[in-house]
Order: C-alpha cells, then structure tokens, then sequence
C-alpha cells in the first residue's frame, strides 16, 4: 500500500522561493569615500548566481541612478582576494548599459565567467565609474563568494 504525502501550494510556493533566492541575493553596497555626493548614487547590486561558481557565468547587476544623462564612460573593476589585489579591468558604460543613460534610475549588468582555477572564498570589488571627462561620477565596494564546490569545468 503506497502512502500518498500532500503538500499545501503555499509550502511547495514557500520552497520554490528559497531555490530562487540561493540563485540571486541582494549585496550590501559602500560607497568607496563615506559621505561623498557622487553625481551616480547606487542604489543595490545583485549578484547571480550567489555564491559564484567557478567557470560558469555570473551576473553582477548594479541598480543605480543620475541627475545628468552619460552618453560615454568607463567602468573600472578592481578585484581583491582578501587584501591581495587579483585582477583589473575596464568596460565602456555602453557595453553594460544603453546609451545614452537619460537622466533618473538605470541598470549596468556585467556579466563575468571567472577561471575554473579560481580559488574559493571571499572576494571584494571596487567599482568606479568615469564620465567620458575621465570625472568620477561613483565608487563602489561591495563583497561576493566564489563556492567550495568545483563546476562542470573542474572536470
């Protein structure tokens, strides 16, 4: 006799939720000089997966906004493993985001497959962005794990 197990919709709604939410979580976000008024004020930064998984893709989506429209830029990432700097790079603002960005809220995703030989842990960037003036228009630092588990690519 099989033994039939039924679960309300709002528990498997509940569960589905919770395998959302380990794919895409909200990161704490600072801004590189406490108290500056940058002309670009970041509003959050999601990153997904969360953690990264080493040789696969990760997403890092910055929801930010500015009073004066950019027509032309250039984010720089600074990557550092503890305290040990690892990794630079640059990007025109239009690779990450339409241009021109009118004035009010707009969204730079920047999408990133880190080397399978990446080592697990804790990691924090440094991102700034410079108006075509070379002007910082923001900086911001936030932290992101890369995951002990080793990806399709590790084998």
């Amino acid at each position: 006799m099989a033994v039939r197990i039924r679960f309300p919709f709002s528990i498997l709604l509940f569960a589905s939720s919770l395998l959302f939410l380990s794919t895409a979580i909200a990161t704490s976000v600072e801004y590189c000089k406490k108290g500056a008024d940058y002309p670009v004020k970041v509003s959050g930064v999601e990153i997904s997966p969360n953690p990264v998984a080493r040789g696969e893709p990760a997403t890092f989506t910055i929801s930010a906004s500015t009073e004066d429209g950019i027509s032309k830029g250039k984010l720089v990432i600074d990557v550092k493993y503890f305290f040990f700097h690892v990794h630079e790079e640059s990007h025109d603002i239009c690779e990450e985001t339409s241009c021109p960005v009118l004035t009010g809220d707009f969204v730079l995703a920047h999408r990133q497959t880190l080397p399978s030989i990446t080592p697990p842990g804790s990691y924090t960037i440094t991102m700034k962005m410079l108006g075509e003036d070379g002007k910082q228009l923001t900086c911001i630092m936030f932290d992101f794990s890369i995951g002990v588990m080793s990806s399709v690519a590790d084998s």
